[in-house]
């Protein structure tokens, strides 16, 4: 499971585009408090699992459509805000330090949370990819998934902790070069737009036969 979970949170996505653009732009401090709430989107996805994730999305797909299209929406206002004003994913305006813009914690955290939440991979994986690890052999079912969402959740904190970190050190000289700071702007709204128009392809788990 924490070979699949590395390669789950290595493969770029909403969450890395979030945390990176974030940390670029505000420092090491705003990246830490977005990456609690995507700490905390996980946590709801993996109680949601044990609670019957999967089986929801089979028996109503529409959930999980309601899910994908709030997410592309979503993704869609990250990147028009990117290209705007900022929104926290933008470069920062002439004359202001990284340390003199900083959104509130609580924002940072939701961001963190929201993007999470509506992001159909993490969904996904939850749903489908979490329960096909549970063994009948092994004990409770629910037992086995806090399990091995406690492993994912370690790994893809630990991995994007690294990613916020190293983001930070970037962000330093990042903030002597406007031109680069556009393009860091440019950049996120263009893959922002990429998963969300993604996001809007994904398809839903298979009802089983």
């Amino acid at each position: 499971m924490a070979l699949v979970a590395l390669g789950v949170v290595l493969s770029p996505g909403p969450n890395m585009v979030f945390l990176l653009s974030r940390t670029l732009t505000q420092g090491r401090r705003a990246g830490m408090w977005g990456l609690l709430g995507v700490a905390l989107g996980f946590a709801a996805y993996l109680v949601a699992t044990v609670a019957g994730l999967a089986g929801l999305f089979r028996a109503v797909p529409l959930t999980f459509e309601v899910v994908k299209a709030a997410g592309a929406a979503y993704l869609g206002w990250l990147a028009y805000k990117a290209l705007r004003s900022g929104g926290g994913l933008a470069a920062l305006p002439q004359g202001t330090t990284i340390d003199q813009r900083r959104d509130s914690a609580v924002r940072l955290v939701t961001t963190g949370l929201v993007t999470n939440l509506l992001n159909p991979k993490i969904a996904l994986m939850y749903a489908a990819l979490l329960p096909q690890f549970v063994r009948a052999d092994a004990g409770a079912a629910s037992a086995q998934l806090l399990q091995l969402g406690a492993v994912q959740i370690a790994v893809a904190l630990t991995v994007n902790g690294l990613i916020v970190v190293t983001a930070a050190r970037v962000a330093v000289v990042l903030q002597r070069r406007p031109r680069l700071l556009l393009t860091q702007r440019l950049t996120a709204a263009g893959l922002l737009t990429f998963f969300a128009v993604k996001t809007l392809l994904t398809s839903a788990p298979r009802a089983s036969a």
